[in-house]
């Protein structure tokens, strides 16, 4: 049989390297405001209502505005914004209800929970150290609120009231919602009738019903069914509302990812041998917490930001707090003022949250 040969030499032209992305500024601003039609008609609306608004926005809340004095008169003769109040007001923002003598209690309470968040944005510290330190933490946050002990004045929860009470109540909110959703999500998708009837049962009535509606339910017709000579302190009672109301929303969450999980996961655990258990938190739960991330990151934003509701019930959250200091006469014109420095405080806190569930999504796609 012939043998062909093949006299086909390599090509000696170098490779070409591929395409640099132009990166100069022109070009950014074509490819992203100027792209198209549409863009460019985008483009030249929002640079006009910015030339119209701006302009008169930066005079009032910044050139002519007044930052500091004790006298609101001279807030009456100034043409800009007075944010005077706040400096004039905020330890009433800050601490509501909180008797006056023990706000550095509040304060403490606010370093300590934020502090300790911080710390736990750190990769490197995330171990059961940690678990413990939140532990601890909390046991001395409410020590410290609540007092009793160690010469501290007794504090009613009653008494709780503004930033402090916003933060123990989303924290407790979190730590108590995110477990009973995982367990709620597994028992909707399990196999027995009765646990998947009662779940599904608790998901689509706590799901079907506005948040407020819980808290009322909880505030005013629970202690109508408790034993004579028992009654639940309403802190609690909003705490166990709150929680269960996140914790249906996240279960729906969980359950999503749950789903995504390919069965060959599942079988491939089975055939290893582990059990259910096993199997739930060691192969299945990790990879669905990866997936689900960027939702739950959303739901617990908007577990902060539900916590105004308590408001309602009579609990004076930080914005609640933040209604009651504006009622001073002299002050009250300028409420204005006081729901932007809330609404600041509000968005700093929860764009923090955002970052950080971003880097930890770009670090798991890392790894």
């Amino acid at each position: 049989m012939a043998t062909t040969v093949s006299h086909a030499k390599a090509s000696s032209v170098p490779r070409r390297p591929p395409p640099v992305g132009v990166r100069n500024s022109r070009a950014w601003l074509v490819r992203n405001l100027f792209g198209s039609v549409g863009n460019t008609l985008l483009t030249a609306g929002a640079l006009w209502l910015l030339f119209v608004t701006l302009p008169g926005l930066v005079r009032w809340a910044v050139l002519d505005a007044v930052w500091y004095t004790p006298d609101a008169g001279v807030c009456h003769a100034a043409m800009g914004a007075c944010w005077a109040v706040v400096p004039e007001k905020y330890r009433v923002m800050l601490f509501g209800t909180f008797p006056y003598s023990e706000h550095w209690r509040g304060a403490l309470v606010i370093a300590i929970v934020i502090a300790l968040a911080a710390v736990s944005t750190i990769r490197r510290f995330w171990s059961y150290g940690l678990f413990a330190a939140w532990v601890v933490a909390m046991l001395v946050v409410f020590t410290l609120l609540l007092g009793g002990v160690l010469g501290l004045r007794p504090i009613g929860t009653h008494e709780w009231g503004g930033l402090p009470l916003t933060l123990v109540m989303f924290v407790g909110t979190v730590v108590g919602g995110l477990p009973a959703g995982v367990l709620l999500a597994l028992g909707r998708r399990s196999t027995m009738p009765v646990i998947r009837a009662l779940c599904t049962g608790f998901i689509e009535i706590v799901r079907g019903l506005p948040l407020v509606t819980v808290l009322f339910m909880a505030s005013l017709m629970f202690p109508l069914f408790m034993p004579e000579g028992i009654s639940i302190d309403k802190f609690a009672r909003a705490q166990i509302a709150m929680a269960a109301f996140f914790a249906a929303y996240a279960a729906e969450v969980i359950r999503g990812g749950l789903q995504a999980i390919p069965r060959g996961q599942y079988e491939a655990a089975d055939t290893i041998g582990l059990g259910y258990w096993q199997k739930t938190t060691r192969v299945v739960l990790p990879q669905v917490m990866r997936i689900v991330l960027p939702s739950m990151m959303n739901e617990i934003i908007r577990a902060f930001k539900n916590t105004t509701f308590i408001g309602i019930i009579g609990l004076f959250d930080v914005l609640r707090a933040t209604s009651t200091a504006i009622q001073d006469p002299v002050w009250v014109r300028y409420s204005i003022e006081s729901y932007l420095f809330i609404s600041a405080l509000y968005f700093v806190l929860c764009f923090a949250m955002s970052q950080y569930g971003q880097r930890v999504e770009r670090d798991l796609a890392r790894n």
